[in-house]
């Protein structure tokens, strides 16, 4: 992508004026996809971005300059306008953009396996099918938007300390969206599959599969009746709840907050601040999840982090540059969104680890409370803990059997308070692939968690 002299001269330039630090992150990223909206093509396109960033730190301030010309007389202008900006002092970020580059390309990397592509023709057939099969679920589904996505990035880092590493990931996504309508209204269903993959990602996934259950959740809503209110057990089907924990808590884990003094954690280590049943693990390595890579954006390997283990907290997030000032590595969690973003402390693939209990045990043991088969997005306030998810596909409990649908609902608590509250997990552990917004970044990240009770969890629902 960029020769190593030329890197070598860019990053000599950056620091000519007395930064302490530099780095320069160069991307290029291929990307495609397509959208079948009720049997017709919606969309169809694809792209070409990229550009490097270059970051230089003096003292408190933080330089940094983006380009999409990748000569070497573009880097040059890039580091002498992050190395400017560093050495005015002052502390913070602050950020320069360079202007573009028309015309070039980038050659191929040698020696990197290259991931299985299919053609647009492929990518629509498999549109189809899903439209095709979520529709002959029921007579009640009215509308079907089926999604594809795919994308090949490579990367490189090198710094101002010797590094130089580089990546390539492919990933690819399919989604499928369900309407319903019956007599008591519209309900909507959705489901998606995603993995750190090429084509080959439809060897181990049938859109089939995924149209029949996001078309189940819209037809089964449509029966729901309104979900409770007030505090009752929470059972999280596997794979189900890991957004929970990767809001609630593993966000209050990174460390940006902790130096801030922004997280209920900071200064925690050592304390217990879960049940015992709980270990909470990151891991950017695990086969072919959403949040796996090879480096992170600062070029440290991927890597497993246990955060908590057996309910005591043993280590926050970290990224170059917070590690740095605490006289310790990286945990290879420094993440951006592209070559126009400085990284920052960014979660992969968060899950808690399964147990030794029956999952069907569980629901069984519970006499009234609330089954959640899906959750969607929610908040959090990492200062306080406290949170905010709203249920996509939630049944009620009644007598240890799961019976009727429910309508959509919130559930409310807070983070520390729900970790102390499980009070059993299954082995059935599973992943879902997700997209995590940060300060106006997003990142692909795996959630992941076996079935698991909540003794206790505030119901937003609407029944008397």
């Amino acid at each position: 992508m960029i020769e190593t002299p030329v890197l070598e001269r860019v990053l000599s330039e950056a620091l000519r004026n007395g930064g302490e630090f530099a780095e320069i992150f160069a991307e290029d990223k291929v990307n495609s996809s397509a959208m079948l909206d009720d049997g017709r093509v919606e969309e169809l396109s694809s792209g070409r971005d990229r550009g490097a960033g270059i970051r230089v730190v003096s003292g408190e301030t933080t330089g940094f300059a983006h380009t999409a010309d990748l000569t070497e007389r573009g880097l040059m202008r890039a580091a002498e306008a992050a190395s400017a900006v560093a050495r005015s002092g002052g502390g913070g970020t602050r950020t320069v953009s360079s202007g573009a580059l028309t015309g070039s390309a980038s050659p191929s990397m040698d020696g990197r396996a290259t991931p299985t592509t299919g053609s647009k023709a492929d990518a629509l057939e498999l549109l189809q099918r899903a439209d095709e099969a979520a529709r002959a679920s029921g007579a009640g589904i009215s509308q079907v938007q089926a999604g594809f996505g795919t994308s090949t990035r490579r990367v490189l880092i090198a710094n101002s300390e010797g590094l130089l590493a580089g990546d390539e990931a492919a990933r690819t996504r399919f989604s499928v969206s369900c309407v319903a309508l019956g007599d008591t209204g519209m309900q909507t269903g959705y489901e998606t599959a995603a993995r750190t993959l090429g084509f080959e990602l439809f060897d181990e996934v049938s859109v089939e599969e995924l149209a029949r259950t996001a078309a189940a959740q819209a037809l089964a809503k449509l029966a729901a009746r309104p979900a409770p209110s007030g505090e009752l057990p929470v059972v999280l089907a596997g794979g189900s709840g890991g957004i929970l924990f990767h809001e609630a808590c593993g966000h209050g884990l990174e460390a940006d907050h902790i130096v801030k003094n922004a997280s209920v954690y900071t200064g925690k280590v050592g304390q217990q601040v879960a049940s015992t049943l709980v270990t909470l693990v990151d891991d950017g390595t695990i086969g072919s999840e959403w949040g796996t890579f090879g480096v992170d954006d600062e070029g440290r390997p991927a890597q497993r982090n246990v955060l908590i283990q057996d309910g005591i907290l043993t280590d926050y997030l970290w990224d170059y540059l917070r590690a740095r000032k605490e006289g310790r590595l990286s945990s290879g969690n420094g993440r951006r969104q592209s070559y126009r973003d400085l990284p920052m402390v960014r979660m992969t693939n968060t899950f808690l680890l399964p147990g030794t209990d029956d999952a069907d045990e569980i629901v069984a043991q519970t006499q009234r409370g609330v089954y959640v088969a899906k959750l969607g997005g929610g908040q959090v306030n990492t200062t306080t803990g406290d949170f905010v998810f709203g249920t996509t596909m939630a049944y009620l409990i009644e007598d240890g059997v799961i019976t009727e649908p429910l309508r959509d609902a919130n559930l409310i608590g807070n983070g520390p308070e729900i970790l102390q509250r499980i009070d059993a997990v299954a082995t059935d552990f599973s992943m879902t692939p997700g997209t995590c917004g940060k300060d106006g970044q997003s990142v692909p990240v795996g959630c992941g968690q076996a079935t698991m009770r909540l003794s206790g969890v505030t119901i937003g629902g609407t029944a008397e």
